[in-house]
């Protein structure tokens, strides 16, 4: 099978027909219509096989958390999800998983109401580069430069479970079998919150998503902002799962830099805290409040309680 026999076979129909796509997959470029008053949110992820993710993967959970970990950086701007854009390396054209594959791509992306758009499609090592597009109200983007000194220190769901699922799967722990699904849930397939932020962008001063771990995402909020944190770790929201299953320090550790929770980080000013639980109610997650702003420009302090917790360990990044 060639390449664009694949492409028409597997790809031409990925997510939602929208309205706002003129031309889609299938031309030299797309052309798509923007909607007076809003501004274009552009983000790209890349994924390889054997640093991303393991190259026996079952195919549909890897089109499943393509989608999800671009959608997430949508929804922690306060995007809406809208066109896909996917360049593909594959070894060889391998149908049976190509076809799970697309079925993960599709379902996510018709889920996020997100149309494929286009894309290119190589032979070589397994990779996968997505570029996600969204639209936010003008000037209504949530950015990682508006804490300031005071605000309250939020996230959303429960840390550190896709971490524990990638320690069960590659055999580093034991977890009981009631709690089986819901970590591997969290760690091959997980749910970015697009529509809780798209609830925040009046309310939220700043927002990223957790990829790379709390304690490796939240500086980067410092550093846009100007601004330094403390976060109390007895507040640090834990699932069972994860109690169950680790020491009280191993099930710290993972959910300050276990990574891939892709739960909403976000700061709120004082002013408007009143109004998030109302605000927030109706998307049925819950958050937590885990600390506040200072001024101590670019440090983040770990507390329990009012005692200082030494952790040196800064989340995951590449090329270290």
């Amino acid at each position: 099978m060639g390449e664009f026999d694949l492409i028409a076979r597997y790809f031409s129909n990925i997510g939602v027909k929208r309205t706002d796509v003129s031309i889609g997959v299938g031309d030299d470029g797309a052309v798509l219509q923007v909607r007076d008053g809003y501004d274009i949110v552009v983000t790209t992820d890349t994924m390889v096989a054997g640093t991303h993710f393991f190259p026996d993967v079952d195919p549909r959970a890897l089109g499943h958390k393509l989608v999800a970990v671009n959608v997430s950086d949508l929804a922690a701007m306060g995007a809406e999800p809208t066109w896909l854009s996917l360049a593909m390396t594959l070894p060889s054209a391998d149908e049976s998983w190509l076809a799970q594959f697309a079925a993960g791509l599709h379902e996510t992306a018709e889920y996020y109401n997100c149309q494929l758009i286009g894309g290119d499609t190589t032979r070589g090592p397994l990779s996968f580069s997505m570029m996600a597009k969204g639209q936010v109200p003008r000037g209504k983007a949530i950015t990682r430069a508006g804490a300031k000194v005071g605000d309250y220190i939020y996230v959303t769901g429960t840390l550190g479970d896709a971490a524990l699922g990638l320690k069960w799967v590659q055999g580093q722990c034991e977890i009981s079998k009631k709690h089986q699904g819901h970590v591997l849930q969290r760690f091959h397939y997980p749910s970015p919150r697009v529509a809780l932020g798209q609830a925040l962008r009046n309310t939220a001063s700043s927002a990223m998503d957790i990829s790379d771990g709390l304690a490796g995402d939240l500086p980067h909020i410092l550093r846009r902002s100007g601004v330094g944190a403390y976060v109390d770790i007895q507040r640090l929201p834990m699932s069972q799962a994860l109690k169950d299953s680790c020491t009280a320090e191993e099930a710290m550790h993972l959910a300050l830099s276990g990574g891939e929770d892709y739960e909403l980080l976000f700061t709120v000013p004082e002013n408007r805290r009143g109004s998030l639980d109302v605000l927030l109610s109706p998307y049925g997650v819950p958050i937590t409040c885990i600390g506040r702003i200072t001024g101590a420009v670019g440090k983040l302090e770990l507390k329990t309680g009012e005692q200082p917790y030494a952790y040196q360990h800064q989340g995951f990044q590449h090329f270290l």
